[in-house]
């Protein structure tokens, strides 16, 4: 494969990464988009191998952008704290003082408790009730060990929900 070739492939399947949406994308879409938009069968093993590195740099350079945005936002959230305060600016809580990290939808939301001493990554489905946002029984909070097995193993259930779309 000349030099011409690669570069335009190159070009191509990362114009198509960065405008797909990542949770639908597979290897194959967008080895079949770039196939048609380029006249090349990209099926083809020396182009498959080609892509799929592509498609793999492509991946790795996003994950390194996004631990870079999270440590720098931890470093922010770190200085956030005002003096004598115990609170943080911008930061929400619910009514029973947690603190939200995120909100899924509009009724579930992740969230870091004490609970007897224990810190828990709460993940939970709200309801309202007399104009509070009151934690159902749906849903599951973690420990920080707990936690930890789970995150360290996100990238295995991302590799399993890719091949079970990829059926």
């Amino acid at each position: 494969m000349d030099t011409d070739t690669k570069q335009r492939i190159e070009e191509t399947v990362r114009r198509i990464l960065q405008e797909s949406n990542m949770d639908e994308v597979t290897e194959s879409k967008i080895r079949k988009q770039a196939s048609e938009e380029l006249g090349l069968n990209l099926s083809q093993p020396q182009f498959k191998t080609f892509v799929k590195q592509v498609v793999g740099a492509f991946l790795q350079e996003k994950q390194q952008e996004i631990e870079e945005q999270q440590h720098q936002q931890e470093e922010n959230d770190e200085g956030e704290v005002e003096e004598g305060q115990g609170e943080s600016k911008g930061r929400e809580y619910d009514n029973e003082g947690n603190l939200i990290i995120c909100k899924l939808s509009e009724k579930r939301r992740v969230s870091i408790q004490d609970f007897r001493g224990k810190t828990l990554i709460s993940i939970r489905e709200y309801y309202n009730k007399g104009g509070q946002e009151l934690p159902s029984n749906k849903g599951i909070s973690l420990t920080e060990e707990q936690w930890s097995i789970f995150k360290n193993n996100l990238p295995a259930i991302e590799k399993a929900i890719k091949k079970m779309e990829s059926r």
